[in-house]
């Protein structure tokens, strides 16, 4: 039964707010594309019944509403229609042109982007989600609001697939719709995944903020009309407005920093509009006199923007009846910037008075792009992703006076490199505030941060820093350095290592097939040669615990043809369950422990060593009782490959150093906090140190590395704490 188009309620809706935009909209060609998308779609329906064509329609009005042009409409209500239709890319071009076929074909290559694909698949997806962006910007503004619309009916799928599509959109699409400065599908994105990903802790959110709501309300607008009648009376135009802090924001303050919903003071806030840089800061001066400003809790975003280019100042006080909220003070360009980011070039363009920065805003794809341009792995590009484009950043000063932006967790290491790749290369240490310190340390907001280099010949980073580097930047001029620097010595690790791992596997060919058969492997890995293979597993580019299992699959195909025995081939490529949530391949029924010298926990990568009468024993790669180098030493072939099941769910050990000013109740904060995270103790220890500093060890349970570092954020936030470094050692 055909489809009639102008009972579909969604182009109604979509046509409506192209009149009201106010526009200068191309209506021809957008009821063109209307009808196109209608006729390709026709008897296709969504998981909800609801007529499939309505999905682009919608997603196309949340574009209108960014203000978005003419041809990314027409490109966002066909952007599915070569996808799931028999519509090519040529039929798009010769109806719509070009440049709309060319954003459909953009968005038609993420489609299959799912955070439940095979590794290399993800990678590559991701890489041309990057790609497309960096040609056409738009295009990732149509994936944000397909996704956004997608995650709005997402109800009627089922529960897994809705738990996958959430985490996807949690790690990859809203840092990037932050990134970009689109705050409102930021938040929304966030929202609505965290409403699947944790329906518990949204609903607890969502009940204190409800209950609270008119007493919320009177005390905004209460607040809202004694500072624009004291800003008449200056008088200084201004526009003000109140918001309510996302449940999102909300949940990271309680739930990540441990919080409760009364201490988080930036629930409520204001926020002025004015004309000037000049009146931002006089207004600064004035709500500093109407209210009392709470101390270090004053941001200038304008003096030094965000990365996403975010301008404004940010100032937490508190009003006569001790209420505590945030007043943010921006200009109208700063505000435009602000609610729409890179939409704002489209939505406001004619509106903005000085020079657009298109250009400018712009210039972190293309080097979020260079930097990942060498990554074949999917859980680097990912983490990246989540780290780099995080929207929690830190504001370091070189000593200079230069600032540097960084994520969250940023190290010192992390700070060399991103002023310049030499700077790390040559890096032996760093001060911060003049102080000495350790290569793993955090950086913070407003720390003066000196990094101390070396002249000598020969020197270069250590392949220790790629597991305590935070930002894709510094990990990939890492491996970068080793790829370019340390050739002959990465062929040799890299074949040592991949010699070593087709031994315990038992894949055996002879010479001549052997050869034929890593060829064919170097090809996948985008490798144009053996020795370039060996080398990018010899500087970590390629990380052979991840591509054994194509290796062995391969293997196993190939070796059927060559008569080789099935129960020779399912002994040799077919991984054994062990207790401990770790699995070891070709071994089976084995004792497992866990190495006191390093505690390794869910998410280190790990290596096996086979104890003579206790089973493998189980270290951290990186422990300091792992060969640098296996080919020297000196029992090469009781060091087995293991790696960690997909989900375990049982408690690790893992020891903390705490240093902290010596104080009362230091004890009582630290225990209190583990177990308001609900976190097991098995042990604690303390020693006094110089200047009033006490060093404390604790050993607690945890489930994995995320865990571990989630605790270790906690504990760092203790008052008087200057630091919390994991042991190597269970003490």
């Amino acid at each position: 039964m055909k489809c009639d188009v102008n009972k579909i309620e969604s182009i109604n809706e979509l046509k409506s707010l192209l009149s009201k935009s106010g526009k200068p909209y191309d209506m021809d060609v957008i009821d063109k594309a209307i009808a196109a998308a209608a006729a390709a779609h026709e008897g296709q329906k969504r998981s909800s019944g609801e007529e499939y064509v309505c999905h682009p329609l919608l997603a196309a009005s949340i574009l209108v509403e960014l203000g978005m042009d003419s041809e990314t409409i027409v490109a966002t209500i066909l952007h599915d229609v070569v996808e799931d239709t028999s519509v090519s890319l040529d039929d798009i071009a010769k109806q719509f042109g070009n440049d709309v076929a060319a954003l459909v074909d953009g968005v038609t290559k993420l489609s299959k982007l799912s955070y439940s694909t095979k590794e290399e698949q993800q990678a590559e997806n991701v890489r041309k989600m990057l790609l497309a962006m960096a040609q056409d910007i738009r295009v990732i503004i149509i994936k944000l609001a397909d996704r956004l619309h997608n995650m709005r009916t997402i109800g009627s799928l089922p529960e897994q697939k809705r738990r996958d599509k959430a985490k996807e959109t949690m790690d990859i699409f809203a840092p990037l719709a932050h990134r970009l400065g689109i705050r409102a599908v930021k938040e929304e994105l966030e929202d609505l995944s965290l409403r699947i990903l944790d329906p518990v802790a949204y609903t607890e959110i969502e009940e204190a903020l409800a209950l609270r709501e008119g007493e919320r309300n009177a005390f905004i607008e209460s607040i809202k009309q004694r500072i624009t009648e004291k800003l008449k009376s200056i008088p200084i135009e201004c526009y003000v407005a109140g918001r309510i802090k996302s449940i999102t924001g909300i949940y990271r303050k309680m739930y990540i920093q441990g919080r409760s919903f009364d201490e988080i003071y930036d629930i409520y806030a204001v926020r002025v509009i004015v004309d000037s840089d000049n009146d931002c800061y006089n207004v600064l001066g004035i709500i500093h006199d109407m209210f009392r400003p709470i101390p270090n809790r004053f941001k200038d975003y304008i003096s030094t923007p965000k990365s996403n280019m975010y301008q404004s100042l940010h100032t937490t006080v508190i009003s006569k009846e001790k209420i505590p909220f945030e007043v943010q003070i921006r200009t109208w360009e700063m505000h435009y910037t602000a609610e729409y980011g890179i939409a704002a070039h489209w939505k406001y363009k004619l509106g903005i008075q000085r020079k657009d920065k298109l250009e400018e805003r712009l210039a972190w794809v293309r080097q979020f792009i260079e930097n990942q341009k060498d990554v074949d792995d999917a859980e680097d590009i990912i983490r990246s992703i989540k780290t780099d484009l995080s929207s929690d950043d830190v504001f370091v000063f070189t000593p200079k006076g230069d600032v540097i932006t960084l994520p969250v967790g940023a190290t010192v290491i992390d700070f060399a490199y991103a002023i310049h790749s030499a700077v790390g290369n040559r890096m032996v240490g760093a001060k911060v505030d003049g102080r000495i310190v350790s290569i793993d340390y955090e950086v913070k907001t407003g720390e003066i941060v000196e990094i101390l280099t070396t002249s000598a010949q020969g020197r270069g980073p250590s392949r220790d820093w790629l597991n305590i580097v935070k930002t894709g930047e510094a990990r990939n001029k890492i491996r970068s350095w080793f790829k370019k620097e340390r050739r002959e010595e990465n062929v040799e690790q890299g074949k040592a290592e991949l010699d070593r791992e087709l031994s315990r596997n038992g894949i055996k060919l002879p010479e001549d097939k052997m050869n034929e058969f890593l060829l064919s492997q170097c090809k996948k890995q985008h490798c144009a040669t053996l020795e370039d293979f060996y080398a990018a597993i010899g500087y970590g580019g390629i990380i052979l615990s991840r591509i054994m299992t194509r290796i062995k699959e391969d293997y196993l195909k190939l070796a059927k043809t060559e008569n080789i025995q099935p129960d020779t081939l399912v002994t040799a490529v077919r991984p054994r369950h062990n207790n401990g949530g770790v699995i070891i391949d070709n071994m089976d029924n084995c004792l497992v422990k866990f190495a006191r010298c390093c505690n390794p926990v869910p998410g280190d990568r790990i290596i096996g060593f086979i104890t003579r009468g206790y089973g493998v024993s189980i270290h951290k790669n990186d422990c300091i009782n792992v060969p640098k180098d296996m080919t020297k030493a000196s029992e090469p072939d009781r060091w087995v490959n293991v790696h960690w099941e997909e989900s375990v769910k049982d408690e690790f050990k893992a020891t903390l150093t705490i240093e902290a000013k010596n104080r009362n109740a230091l004890l009582a904060d630290i225990t209190t906090q583990l177990a308001s995270m609900h976190v097991m103790i098995h042990a604690i220890s303390a020693r006094e140190s110089h200047d009033s500093t006490v060093i404390m060890n604790v050993t607690v349970g945890v489930n994995s590395l995320d865990h571990l570092q989630s605790v270790m954020s906690r504990l760092g936030k203790i008052p008087g704490t200057y630091g919390v470094t994991r042991s190597r050692s269970s003490g």
